[in-house]
């Protein structure tokens, strides 16, 4: 654990780190012996699972773990949209905008999320934090396929699949988050 005391002194999130943390960390990293850069995406979902979002501190504490660079990591971070640079809400709604949804109405269905926690429908996120509500708990966002487009459209809510949404049952779906 020692070698863990001195990465963590890069910042705020980063000092932050659990125990459990670092062992699946420590664990994932062993699943790739030839090449440590093998486990850039596995450690950075473990990051953003853990903390919500991956910081600077966390694209420098990465980079350090597996001997690289922050700029491979930081690549990574910027061409995946899943991940982000900044906190989103702690109820992440995430709506399929592809065709089958996009036909089926996934985006009056988004502006029906937006509008019922206080977001702006016209705030862009694609490729951006998301926007997040007044009161910090909803963010809202597109996202390309989630695999379902027999119940289209489709929304995944933090981890919770919602489908066959009409804008009228987005309040149902948010009244169990609250």
């Amino acid at each position: 654990m020692d070698k863990h005391v001195a990465l963590t002194s890069v910042s705020e999130q980063a000092n932050q780190i659990p125990a459990d943390l670092l062992l699946r960390i420590d664990e994932a990293v062993t699943h790739y012996p030839v090449s440590k850069r093998s486990a850039s995406l596995p450690l950075l979902h473990l990051w953003q699972n853990q903390f919500g979002f991956i910081d600077d501190s966390g694209v420098n504490w990465i980079a350090k773990r597996l001997e690289l660079e922050p700029i491979n990591i930081l690549e990574l971070v910027t061409f995946y949209p899943w991940f982000r640079q900044q906190a989103a809400g702690k109820v992440c709604i995430r709506v399929c905008r592809t065709l089958s949804c996009a036909l089926a109405g996934s985006f009056e269905v988004r502006d029906a999320f937006c509008k019922a926690v206080g977001i702006d429908p016209k705030a862009e996120s694609h490729g951006h934090t998301p926007p997040v509500s007044p009161d910090g708990k909803f963010s809202v966002e597109f996202v390309e396929c989630l695999a379902s487009c027999g119940s289209a459209p489709v929304a995944l809510i933090n981890d919770d699949l919602a489908e066959d949404i009409t804008p009228e049952g987005t309040a149902a779906i948010l009244s169990q988050y609250n």
